[in-house]
């Protein structure tokens, strides 16, 4: 293997890269706009949750229930009629439309069990399912603060002291916008080298290049280190200007170890692109391939749930993906602060497979030059 060989190769891919504006446009918004929008415009809890109020009682207890529900967990309530509701329920214009039957308050007093009913639209079931206990739990605490005549501060009979470490506020961009990052340099590693190699066998430069006194080995070596470098600054750009500036996340650990880490996955995933575009016979070919490979890859590698809570099987058959270990070193380093003394199996488990993902996608490369 000739060093300027690799070198050179890697350097004309920069330079097909360069020429290629939907790849760039791609890069961009993968590590600028889709991070700001998977940290802000996903809210997992309760958030302005559209609700309407038929309040056919009128009476100092409806009025105090309507007011009770407020931003930021509702928007303002919609006072509507009985004959609004269905309709506003088939449109989708309220998630949840509360009830309130007539003489709801003169049957409280009198010692009966009026009933409210609320309708929810279980569609929308990130909403549907916490919002109907916080409107449960409103309505609840209205009504038996006005049957008592006064509004209750007895505290519970335990007092559970809650710590919430690495994220305190428990704000939903401090976890988004890491996790986005971390998903889009798999992707985008993926892409640009399978794209880099599909590319020249369309352009029919793989020709020109088997007549040069260069290997395979170096023209994939090339094309690894090449995509690896871009995908590595898009990242560490994204975490300093996006997440960090932009988003205000504060980033516990250290920088420059995760991208230690980022560079060992990027091995993994390049030589991982170039194998699946060896598979495919043209662009619409990989982007199949694609979707059957980045699904499992970011949806059971622990990124969005925990592993523990998957099957064994699936925990054991993801042990050999190298998006589990990254994205277990990156959640240590960048979330908790932790050490290369404590994400060492990590590194060296991306090592390993890094290896054995290179040297398969070479044999596979060298079949598909003969």
């Amino acid at each position: 293997m000739r060093f300027s060989n690799v070198i050179q190769f890697g350097i004309k891919e920069l330079r097909g890269l360069s020429r290629d504006p939907v790849l760039m446009v791609l890069i961009v918004y993968a590590f600028t706009l889709a991070i700001y929008t998977a940290a802000t415009a996903m809210p997992e809890t309760l958030n302005r949750a559209p609700i309407a109020i038929v309040d056919e009682d009128r009476s100092p207890l409806s009025t105090r229930i309507v007011s009770a529900f407020y931003p930021p967990l509702f928007s303002r309530p919609e006072l509507i009629t009985q004959a609004e509701m269905d309709r506003r329920m088939d449109a989708g214009s309220d998630t949840f439309a509360l009830n309130i039957p007539p003489n709801f308050q003169r049957d409280l007093l009198a010692g009966r069990n009026p009933v409210i009913q609320l309708n929810v639209d279980a569609t929308r079931m990130s909403q549907a399912f916490s919002g109907s206990a916080y409107v449960q739990t409103i309505v609840t605490a209205e009504v038996n603060e006005f049957a008592a005549r006064y509004r209750t501060d007895a505290g519970p009979p335990v007092d559970l002291a809650m710590r919430a470490r690495f994220n305190p506020e428990l704000n939903k961009a401090w976890f988004g916008s890491v996790v986005e990052v971390i998903n889009n340099v798999t992707m985008l590693s993926i892409i640009l080298t399978g794209t880099a190699l599909i590319r020249e066998r369309e352009h029919g430069t793989v020709e020109h290049l088997l007549v040069m006194p260069v290997t395979p080995f170096e023209i994939m070596l090339g094309k690894v280190w090449s995509m690896g470098v871009v995908v590595l600054a898009a990242a560490a750009l994204s975490l300093t200007v996006v997440v960090q500036g932009l988003l205000a996340v504060p980033i516990e650990g250290s920088v420059p170890l995760f991208l230690a880490g980022a560079a060992l996955h990027l091995f993994a995933t390049t030589s991982l692109g170039i194998f699946l575009a060896t598979l495919a016979g043209s662009m619409p070919q990989f982007g199949l391939l694609l979707i059957l490979t980045l699904l499992p890859l970011d949806i059971l590698s622990g990124g969005m749930t925990p592993r523990e809570s998957m099957p064994q099987a699936v925990q054991f058959i993801m042990e050999a993906a190298p998006t589990t270990h990254f994205v277990s070193l990156a959640q240590a380093i960048l979330y908790r602060g932790a050490t290369f003394d404590i994400v060492w199996p990590q590194f060296l488990a991306l090592a390993l497979i890094g290896c054995v993902l290179f040297s398969f996608s070479l044999g596979r490369f060298r079949k598909s030059l003969q």
